[in-house]
């Protein structure tokens, strides 16, 4: 059985690369409106599949040594692996 950390990373880490490797490109393009409008979307899309599964389970997801509940452990997840290719994103489609 995978751990519910790992579960959670991989969906983020999915979610993002496809995002900035195929989504992102084709429909918003270097529109940082819409790549904004989108990546909102995204990181709720993330937010509601991990919410469905652990909301009021109370499972203390540890990051780093720290124990953070299921909205704060992806959010932060999702964000450190958004970042680099955030800053890759910008700079090839500026």
């Amino acid at each position: 059985m995978i751990e519910p950390e790992l579960a959670v990373i991989l969906l983020n880490a999915t979610l993002v690369v496809l995002a900035y490797f195929w989504f992102y490109p084709r429909v918003a393009g270097a529109n940082l409106q819409k790549v904004a409008l989108f990546d909102l979307l995204t990181t709720t899309i993330a937010l509601l599949i991990v919410g469905l599964k652990f909301w009021g389970s109370g499972y203390q997801f540890e990051l780093v040594g720290f124990h953070l509940n299921w909205f704060w452990f992806t959010l932060l997840t999702y964000l450190v692996l958004e970042i680099p290719l955030s800053f890759w994103y910008l700079k090839r489609y500026r």
